[in-house]
């Protein structure tokens, strides 16, 4: 996937940059969750307006450091900021699509949506408690399906990561252990396994090596052909990642009550909600230089960019939401 996915970035975003005298650019870094979208988008931009975008797929904590410190004119992460935050640097979030995080293995004799995991299990293959896949209480959630006499091998992020904010999160809204012990956030400290960099990372480490598991952003598991787990939402359902999942999951949320747009969509209600679902996040100076360009590539993307994003499975944001976007985080950009 790190080949792939570089090519693809290598072609989509950074095209043009012998040219660069001649087109104007802005930049961006941070959260890989998004970044194929962000790679379909800057094509489609590049195409309609001859402006290239620059993405750095480092990691939601990289994007945060790089904004904060001005090397780039705006910061991806799928952590949001919390307002008081906001307000102390000076910046504006909004969020751009919505996605799922989605649990992969890698099991000889497995098939995709095959295997039923629930939020407590996974909590416990990830501190190392589970660490066989014929463990007994996976047996007792699975009957009948021929899960191998493998050890557990767990990869997760080694990087900062608002993957691992959204995951970490889920587990810890399941598993009081896990809350107490490990926690949520963008980093860890993992009780064990196996760190891969980014989405890139992880996906490559599980499909390389059997009996693992990992997590990573849907679009991933897809081009990768990643044997995906379904997961036990709150409503009780066993369901799959699906593009209707995570918009079932975000179907209640009330963006027009969050300050700041922070908001979470963790284990939201409903039968057919994917339990891992979040948005993603755009940050930037309110007062910053390229600002307005920034804004620019923003609106093509929320007027042009609904077909690519439900192509690889992310959900665009109602127009509703969009307007209050522009109306609020966008309006504060001088």
């Amino acid at each position: 996937m790190l080949k792939t996915l570089g090519v693809a970035l290598g072609a989509a975003l950074l095209a043009g940059v012998g040219t660069l005298a001649q087109a104007a650019s802005i930049s961006g870094a941070g959260a890989t969750f998004p970044a194929p979208v962000y790679a379909k988008w800057a094509e489609g931009y590049k195409a309609a307006t001859g402006t290239n975008l620059n993405y750095q797929s480092i990691g939601s904590g990289g994007g945060i450091r790089q904004i904060t410190a001005n090397t780039v004119d705006f910061g991806a992460t799928d952590k949001p900021l919390k307002p008081d935050d906001l307000a102390a640097n000076n910046f504006v979030q909004f969020p751009t699509v919505i996605g799922g995080v989605v649990p992969v293995v890698n099991l000889p004799g497995i098939k995709a949506g095959q295997i039923k995991l629930t939020g407590a299990q996974i909590a416990d293959i990830y501190r190392g408690v589970i660490k066989k896949w014929n463990d007994p209480l996976l047996v007792k959630t699975n009957p009948g399906v021929p899960l191998p006499n493998l050890p557990i091998t767990v990869v997760h992020r080694s990087d900062g990561s608002g993957t691992t904010f959204i995951f970490t999160t889920f587990l810890a809204s399941k598993a009081p252990r896990w809350a107490s012990q490990v926690g949520a956030n963008d980093a860890v400290a993992w009780p064990v396994g196996l760190g891969g960099k980014g989405n890139e990372g992880v996906a490559a480490f599980v499909k390389q090596t059997e009996g693992s598991i990992g997590y990573v952003e849907y679009a991933y598991a897809a081009t990768n052909n990643l044997i995906y787990t379904q997961v036990q939402n709150k409503a009780g359902q066993f369901v799959s990642p699906t593009a209707s999942a995570f918009a079932a999951a975000a179907s209640g949320a009330k963006w027009q009550s969050a300050p700041g747009f922070y908001l979470l969509l963790i284990d939201q209600p409903g039968a057919a909600s994917w339990p891992i679902s979040g948005a993603t996040f755009i940050l930037l100076h309110k007062d910053q230089k390229n600002g307005k360009d920034v804004l620019k590539f923003f609106e093509w993307a929320y007027k042009n960019g609904d077909a690519a994003a439900s192509s690889l499975s992310y959900v665009p944001l109602p127009a509703a939401v969009k307007d209050l976007i522009r109306k609020t985080a966008w309006s504060q950009v001088k």
